[in-house]
């Protein structure tokens, strides 16, 4: 290590969760990309490199600025992604090695999926490792809670450290306990050791709350190991993403540990055998649409959530899936709201005026699962360029944005009793600031379909009068046997609920 007055600390970033099951493509214009200073501008965002960045400045760090790549969550990302991604890297990181370098910090997803590359994150790591004088320079991350941790992302870094929380609320937190790794190991010089152990389960999406079991008892249990061993430096629960068909899928339970593994490997025997017992526990119950909506009346205190996963935008799903708005038309609801994604429906009302009505083809464009578009009359309500800033900066969204958020040119319209805000861009319902921007408070409505699994709960769960998770067609169900998986080790649960075994 070169030893300076100020530690110099090269920091990138690279955010994709790949839902390998859907037709769309990800391509190099769909990622926001910061390089150079407007990385370093993103103190204050909320995000994991926000907390990089806030706990490194208390240590004195000169930081050497990459770049960060950051795409929404959708379809197999076109390989020159990544090669485009590691050229930009390769030439900063090389440069920063000339004048001395002490430490490496990415900010990682960690499932991403190319069209030639099952690993990303695992193929940069491995890359970083072979250029001269980065072989043994510690390397640190974190990464996301829905990661796919594989063996080459294990051994290529340091340690990582994953998020605890689902909804995402501590990742700032999150990456500056990892800027604190990084410290202690350029304090000390000591690598510490990562173990690893998978687990043969697969739970989706909607089985990954930390507010419920089996996620909740397992995060508890993986805080106390690390609060009884002085030298286990961090226990990560990795959920894994379901919706990736990789070979490393699932859920992983990884160890950092500084000295004797004893207590260590415990720790992950325990982890998966909980795990492995309270596996029915993950895979969730939804409800028929056509069942529950005729039940359900306002409530004076809030609106009922009609929570939609498999149209799940944070999971990869297009969102803009039909079944649940047109459930909401075919039994009359009224005082309802919904957000479908559907650039083309945008687009179509230009020209129109607020007060006004047009005919349009919503939806259903973005999914071979769904029934297809909705020929809807709407009147228009309002036409806006569908920015915002965050409510919440805990908020699971800003995981993916950061805390400016932009659903690209969008409208307000109203069909019957439906308010619909329809987006240009797919943009999750994880911040109540969504509606709010748009001059709607979603508190006052008496109904809201919500496409997500987990993330939405944190803004929506305080200011619902109920929630209900339904069954509707689209590319993030939770079953999983539905999917045509290839690639997924076997045997796993729930594919093979007869053979799988811890």
């Amino acid at each position: 290590m070169n030893h300076r007055l100020a530690p110099r600390v090269l920091l990138a970033g690279l955010f994709h969760e790949t839902h390998t099951f859907v037709r769309d493509r990800t391509e190099l214009n769909d990622f926001s990309v910061h390089r150079g200073a407007a990385l370093l501008g993103r103190r204050g965002d909320a995000s994991p490199i926000d907390g990089f960045l806030t706990a490194a400045d208390g240590f004195g760090w000169e930081i050497v600025p990459a770049m960060s790549y950051d795409a929404t969550p959708s379809g197999v990302v076109e390989h020159e992604v990544l090669e485009v991604f590691w050229q930009e890297l390769e030439t900063t990181l090389v440069q920063a090695l000339s004048t001395g370098l002490d430490g490496i910090f990415l900010s990682l997803h960690g499932a991403m999926v190319t069209s030639q590359c099952d690993d990303a994150e695992g193929e940069i790591l491995a890359r970083i490792r072979k250029v001269p004088g980065a072989e043994r320079l510690p390397l640190y991350a974190v990464i996301d809670f829905h990661t796919n941790l594989s063996e080459a992302m294990a051994s290529h870094a340091d340690g990582f450290v994953c998020y605890r929380e689902n909804p995402h609320s501590d990742a700032f937190d999150r990456g500056r306990q990892g800027c604190e790794l990084l410290a202690r190991h350029m304090r000390t010089g000591r690598a510490p050791t990562t173990l690893l152990l998978r687990t043969p389960l697969l739970f989706p999406p909607t089985g990954q709350g930390t507010a419920d079991a089996p996620m909740r008892e397992l995060e508890a249990l993986a805080r106390r190991f690390e609060s009884a061993h002085e030298e286990i430096l961090a226990v990560n629960v990795v959920a894994g993403f379901a919706f990736a068909d990789v070979p490393f899928a699932g859920l992983t339970v990884s160890v950092l540990v500084d000295g004797h593994t004893a207590a260590a490997e415990r720790c992950l025997q325990q982890l998966a055998a909980f795990a492995w017992e309270a596996r029915l526990q993950g895979l969730p119950v939804e409800q028929d649409l056509d069942e529950i909506l005729p039940t359900l009346a306002p409530a004076p205190n809030g609106p009922i959530l009609i929570v939609e996963p498999a149209d799940n935008i944070g999971g990869g799903a297009p969102g803009d899936c039909t079944d649940v708005l047109r459930a909401f038309l075919r039994h009359g609801l009224t005082n309802a709201a919904v957000v479908m994604a559907d650039a083309e429906a945008v687009q179509a009302l230009n020209g129109i005026r607020p007060g006004e009505r047009a005919t349009i083809e919503l939806g259903g464009k973005g999914s071979h699962l769904d029934a297809g578009p909705i020929p809807l009359e709407v009147e228009l309500l309002s036409l806006s360029d569908g920015r915002f800033q965050l409510e919440d900066r805990q908020s699971h969204l800003a995981v993916i944005t950061g805390a400016d958020v932009d659903m690209g040119p969008s409208a307000v319209v109203r069909h019957e009793g439906v308010v619909i805000l329809i987006t240009s861009r797919k943009t999750p319902p994880f911040d109540l600031g969504q509606w709010r921007s748009q001059g709607w408070d979603p508190e006052t409505f008496s109904f809201i379909g919500v496409k997500a699994a987990v993330g939405h709960r944190r803004a929506y769960d305080p200011i619902c009068a109920g929630s209900y998770t339904v069954h509707s067609r689209g590319p993030c169900a939770s079953d999983l046997t539905l999917l045509p998986y290839q690639k997924v080790r076997r045997p796993i649960f729930p594919l093979d609920p007869q053979e799988a075994s811890l």
